[in-house]
């Protein structure tokens, strides 16, 4: 595997800005083949790069979105059981026997795969996102374990599938709960943080090219100072974006300018009523002021 820079400036081809640190930590995830465990609040990059790795290493994208319940059935594999249901009523009809129809709808054809046992059943390596890990039981932690551990699934009436290749994996947390000691051992560990002015500005140019640049400067200090606000939920990098997008579709070339205009682009930005009401018209203009 190429060098971090070389690896900054691919994911850069694909419109990822990465940090230095993040960088060197998916360097050493793929060289060692290691799962990597990206922490930091949501709305700071962290699905983002898994599919811009994806899109980098020209494979296939498998996202595993967890949930409070999620179990392995709904990760790794479940069973077609209506189609099973319709064999067996077939099966009785034609007067085939119990035990021949139980090896017949226990086979591949009746395997419905999952995220998790797809990924290690395919040909190319896939980039594996197993998003938001911490929503999930800690139940659900110990089956991930295996797959973490040895790349292999047991199905009971199949036996042990083992990886044919080696899935790249990318978990992320947004510190909904702690993680397992188990868990962590297996993975490399990145966090990641709000970018700083620099790392934003070129975030926003590469995404949107376009942009004036004065424009860009005051987007970006705007979100900003608004990130410094008690916020319920502070915008991440994809509202700063729809922000940037909304004042082209509204006209806007200079913050400052139009107050109606801001604070109907403002929807962007805050996502909760309290926000809203944190964030009042005069309360954006001042902050507007400041980034100008």
């Amino acid at each position: 595997m190429e060098n971090p820079q070389t690896l900054t400036e691919k994911l850069h081809a694909q419109g990822y800005v990465a940090h230095p640190d993040l960088a060197m930590a998916l360097h050493l995830s793929l060289t060692l083949g290691r799962p990597l465990l990206l922490e930091g609040a949501a709305g700071v990059g962290k699905t983002e790069i898994a599919r811009a790795l994806a899109a980098m290493l020209g494979t296939e994208l498998l996202r595993l979105q967890c949930y409070e319940g999620l179990d392995a059935a709904q990760a790794i594999y479940e069973w077609n059981y209506q189609r099973q249901l319709l064999s067996i009523r077939a099966a009785v009809e034609d007067g085939e026997s119990a035990r021949q129809a139980e090896s017949r709808i226990f086979s591949e054809d009746y395997l419905l795969e999952r995220p998790l046992l797809a990924a290690i059943r395919r040909e190319q390596a896939p980039v594996l996102l197993i998003d938001e890990i911490d929503r999930a039981d800690e139940e659900f932690e110990a089956y991930l374990l295996e797959v973490l551990s040895d790349f292999q699934i047991t199905i009971p009436e199949l036996g042990t599938i083992t990886a044919t290749s080696r899935p790249h994996v990318i978990l992320t947390a947004n510190g909904t709960r702690d993680l397992s000691d188990a868990l962590r051992r297996r993975c490399l560990y990145a966090y990641v943080a709000y970018p700083d002015r620099d790392t934003e500005l070129a975030i926003l140019s590469t995404r949107c090219p376009d942009i004036d640049a004065a424009l860009g400067r005051q987007i970006v200090a705007f979100v900003q100072a608004l990130r410094a606000e008690d916020l319920e939920k502070k915008p991440g990098i994809a509202e700063m974006l729809d922000f940037a997008a909304a004042l082209g579709g509204l006209g806007v070339n200079d913050l400052g300018a139009d107050p109606v205009a801001l604070a109907a682009a403002l929807a962007t930005l805050l996502k909760t009523q309290s926000d809203r009401a944190a964030i009042p018209p005069e309360v954006a203009a001042r902050l507007a002021g400041r980034a100008a």
